[in-house]
């Protein structure tokens, strides 16, 4: 479930892991009071030629993948969106953002 269905964007928190790729920013954001994780992406580049995506992955404390989501950037210059959650405050999360074929290399922050 996303984060404006169960307001939890309104008690968000956005923290220091937030990746540039060509213009195109995924922002890891957290609620506290959700206990809860996603991806916000934003499209700040005017070319919008290759289609790109933001992620987030959930890892256990061992550094293991649990699970990871993924939202396609808008392609309009200032459009933003956001994935659905991943829940627990006992992990970490990190965000990444990526494109289609091989032009720009995949981008990912650390974990949080």
């Amino acid at each position: 479930m996303g984060p404006r269905a169960t307001a939890c964007e309104t008690a968000s928190v956005s923290t220091q892991r937030t990746i540039d790729n060509n213009s195109r920013k995924a922002e890891l954001r957290w609620s506290s009071g959700c206990s809860a994780a996603w991806v916000r992406v934003t499209n700040n580049s005017s070319n919008s030629l290759y289609n790109s995506y933001g992620y987030i992955e959930k890892y256990d404390s061992a550094g293991k993948l649990i699970r990871s989501l993924s939202i396609r950037v808008p392609d309009t210059t200032g459009g933003s969106d956001w994935s659905n959650m991943l829940g627990g405050a006992s992990y970490y999360y990190r965000v990444c953002i990526s494109f289609v074929g091989n032009e720009y290399p995949l981008k990912c922050s650390s974990k949080f």
